[in-house]
């Protein structure tokens, strides 16, 4: 039977932390609305000990979220756990995210202390969670460039004292898919109690990783993936939601599932991009405006033969408006057809041909020709057709 992967989305957390990304609370409110609706098992509210506001953000969509779980990260600090408990006090499903460093780069530059101090932490940190929560999440930051021998006897001590999901963060975006994947087999292989709870992939993207290590960290075993939409995140990113689902619906081969509603995946990069003010590239991967346009001759002529040719994903099954054919100065004549007969002209083959010249020399000298363009060409032709 295909297993569930679940979706924890961070992009109210996670996503918020570009630089002119921040959100007040009633712009939280509706994505986190628009989140539920998609389809995501946890939204990330937020951090709630960091402000005011982000408080008051968690504490809100803690009310009005009833079937995906409300999460508040803090620190492995008890005033931090307290006013996240407070915060999600109202929460249907709450959820709290806390953890500590595990790499040596952490334990000594940044906590200036032990591994076994950072074990007794991370130890302490889940049971004060676990005071106000069931469902209580450790992050193992820095876990990437971790020592496995030890970051496995962290994630057996933090499900022992009650951790119910264990994150596995790539915090620097460092490891290789195959290290990230191996990394997570070795816990699955080598942590007892590993089966009394899910290890979650939380991938960042410096190299360009995020997407491929997150994959192969549901390969392995890990059965949640930490992502946001069109990939927003601190400095290069996070693992984009839209890729990985779209990864796991694909191929169907590995055995997963999601609940995401591809549908909405389109509709929702256009909203967050506009809300929080960051455009999409255009080459985007599944979301970006050039996603499903096709301008080189070859190609176009292929797809117009049949679309999966170059296309993989059905553009309406991520609600994107359909494929485009793009007429640039690198298109044939199949397009050139395709795109009269689009807009309503009847042309033979030789009246193509003849066309095409005057296609060739209006395209030279633009980037695009576009439907005006068009409409002069067969405007000019027709009357030369019917004379001749």
């Amino acid at each position: 039977m295909d297993q569930k992967v679940y979706i924890f989305d961070t992009t109210l957390r996670d996503g918020e932390q570009v630089p002119g990304c921040k959100l007040n609370t009633s712009e939280k409110l509706s994505l986190a609305l628009r989140l539920e609706e998609l389809g995501v098992d946890i939204i990330e509210a937020g951090f709630p000990v960091s402000s005011p506001g982000d408080f008051e953000s968690v504490s809100q969509i803690a009310r009005v979220i009833r079937n995906a779980t409300v999460c508040g990260l803090t620190r492995a600090v008890q005033k931090d756990i307290e006013v996240a408990a407070e915060a999600l006090k109202h929460a249907a499903r709450p959820r709290i995210h806390t953890g500590i460093g595990t790499s040596d780069f952490h334990i000594k530059s940044k906590f200036n202390t032990t591994r076994e101090d950072i074990l007794a932490r991370a130890i302490q940190a889940v049971k004060w969670a676990r005071n106000y929560t069931d469902d209580v999440e450790f992050y193992a930051e820095d876990a990437g460039r971790t020592d496995n021998e030890f970051l496995a006897r962290v994630v057996e001590a933090v499900i022992a004292a009650g951790a119910t999901v264990v994150n596995i963060p790539d915090t620097t975006g460092y490891c290789l898919p195959d290290q990230y994947g191996s990394k997570i087999a070795y816990l699955m292989n080598n942590v007892p109690n590993v089966d009394k709870a899910i290890l979650s992939c939380h991938c960042h993207n410096d190299l360009g990783l995020a997407t491929a290590n997150s994959i192969n960290g549901v390969i392995a075993g890990a059965r949640q993936i930490e992502c946001t939409i069109n990939g927003l995140g601190e400095r290069a990113g996070n693992t984009a939601l839209e890729e990985v689902v779209m990864i796991i619906e694909q191929h169907k081969h590995l055995g997963l599932y999601t609940n995401i509603k591809t549908q909405m995946l389109n509709p929702l990069s256009r909203e967050v991009s506009d809300i929080m003010r960051m455009p999409v590239q255009p080459n985007k991967a599944i979301v970006g405006a050039n996603a499903f346009s096709h301008s080189s001759g070859i190609h176009q002529d292929g797809f117009l033969k049949n679309a999966q040719t170059y296309e993989t994903i059905n553009p309406e099954q991520v609600g994107a408006e359909g494929s485009k054919i793009v007429l640039t100065a690198r298109s044939g004549r199949s397009a050139l057809a395709y795109r009269f007969q689009k807009l309503g002209y009847e042309f033979t083959r030789n009246d193509i041909d003849e066309l095409y010249q005057r296609f060739v020399e209006v395209a030279d000298g633009k980037k695009e020709v576009i439907e005006s363009d068009l409409k002069q060409m067969a405007d000019a032709y027709l009357p030369k057709r019917a004379t001749a």
